[in-house]
């Protein structure tokens, strides 16, 4: 049965697509107990296959970093990049989307809840015409009331919010073609919400649905602080709402204003006006926060543009294994090259 594009009509490809090569990048960070088993299943999944498994060490400080080297010495096909520190998980990704040489490349998390057996539904989802396969988590075991219930609430807020169709429950764990993949490469902004700028570059996208397992080892790396600060960048990169929100509220209490100083006047002139300390704190409080509010909206904005004109690197590789670490600068700058600039 073949897919369907976000616009609702059907598409049938000309002839079935060949992978030449399939390149798969997880970031990991303090893994050591998962590291070995996420790189066998991989090569297991897809020992029928020509491959690549590039694994990004987001600045590890446990022993994720050697289990991973020792790994890539026994299996060429496994690629190691050694970020020179914490980066985050988005950078992370980009490290390793920029070094993937495959036709064809698949986002992962390594921690072994996204399993790496449904990578063949995506493929086979390609093969049918698809250029970009979302897997949707159809169950999520092992995870609490509060990420349950936070997850459906961050995906209706920045489904009405964003400027981007988001397909609801689904994560990173998603496959490319080489088309909708450098287009996402030429998109080099520091708050990177992978998920939101793969819908943005558009092309033709198919849904696959998997049972999400529970972590069998490790701690989460994504606690309330940094799936909050995730939130906001997923919405300050794809709307302006917030900002609307604060000229709203400007509006609002400007209207208030304007509706009461008629009434004061009647109230002063005719003498049923008392002056009182606690209406004027009030007032005071309640206009001095919604204008706190709107700069602090502002700020996040200057903020992003801030981080966006120091023009640093997104990371930086400290060192790497069967992979030459200079190979992502290129292939970053390849799609500025397709531009002109």
């Amino acid at each position: 049965m073949f897919a369907y594009p976000e616009d609702g009509n059907a598409y049938t490809p000309a002839v079935m697509r060949e992978l030449r090569l399939l390149s798969v990048v997880a970031p990991m960070l303090d893994e050591e107990e998962l590291a070995r088993e996420f790189c066998e299943r991989v090569g297991s999944a897809l020992e029928a296959v020509p491959h690549e498994l590039i694994v990004v060490d987001d600045g590890s400080t446990d022993g994720t970093a050697e289990i991973l080297d020792e790994v890539a010495a026994r299996d060429p096909r496994v690629r190691v990049l050694h970020l020179s520190r914490p980066f985050g998980h988005q950078m992370a990704i980009t490290a390793g989307l920029d070094h993937a040489a495959g036709d064809v490349v698949v986002m992962i998390d390594g921690d072994l809840q996204d399993p790496p057996e449904v990578i063949g539904e995506l493929v086979d989802r390609w093969r049918e015409g698809a250029d970009i396969v979302v897997a949707k988590r159809r169950a999520r075991a092992g995870e609490t009331r509060l990420k349950l219930m936070t997850a459906r609430w961050f995906y209706a807020v920045i489904g009405r919010l964003a400027q981007v169709d988001l397909e609801p429950n689904a994560g990173d764990f998603r496959l490319f073609d080489r088309a909708p993949l450098d287009a996402l490469l030429r998109l080099r902004e520091r708050s990177r919400f992978l998920r939101g700028m793969s819908s943005w570059v558009g092309f033709r996208r198919a849904v696959v649905e998997y049972d999400r397992a529970a972590r069998p080892a490790g701690e989460t790396k994504f606690p309330l602080g940094r799936m909050l600060r995730f939130a906001l960048d997923g919405i300050t990169s794809f709307s302006n709402f917030p900002l609307q929100v604060s000229a709203l509220a400007g509006f609002a209490c400007a209207a208030v204003a304007l509706f009461l100083l008629p009434l004061t006047i009647v109230a002063r002139y005719t003498g049923i006006y008392e002056r009182g300390v606690p209406s004027l704190l009030f007032a005071v409080l309640l206009i001095g926060g919604i204008q706190l509010l709107a700069l602090g909206m502002i700020g996040e904005y200057l903020g992003r543009i801030y981080d966006e004109v120091k023009q640093r690197p997104l990371y930086v590789v400290a060192r790497a294994e069967n992979v030459d670490p200079d190979e992502g600068a290129t292939a970053a700058a390849r799609g500025l090259e397709r531009r002109g600039e």
